[in-house]
């Protein structure tokens, strides 16, 4: 195998995996999201907040790290949820 191929291959399991990152990451920030609605108390609210504000940077990161790949990204065929 060439190592244009390799490289490539590489990159495309780098994309996948990143999709998928994305894709638990965006569940997690709504699941918060859902968390917060339903808090009682200043505790619960509180923790709901954090739990939210966690979701949102991890989600920002793996979204400039997907950016910084410079690579043409496929449509995929299935939804990201």
């Amino acid at each position: 195998m060439s190592w244009s191929m390799q490289q490539s291959d590489r990159e495309n399991k780098e994309m996948v995996q990143l999709k998928e990152e994305i894709a638990d990451a965006l569940r997690e920030w709504e699941n918060a999201n859902r968390y917060f609605n339903y808090s009682i108390g200043k505790e619960q609210i509180d923790h709901a907040i954090f739990a939210i504000i966690t979701a949102e940077k991890r989600y920002g990161m793996l979204m400039s790290r997907a950016k910084r790949l410079h690579v043409e990204w496929p449509e995929w065929k299935e939804e990201l949820r």
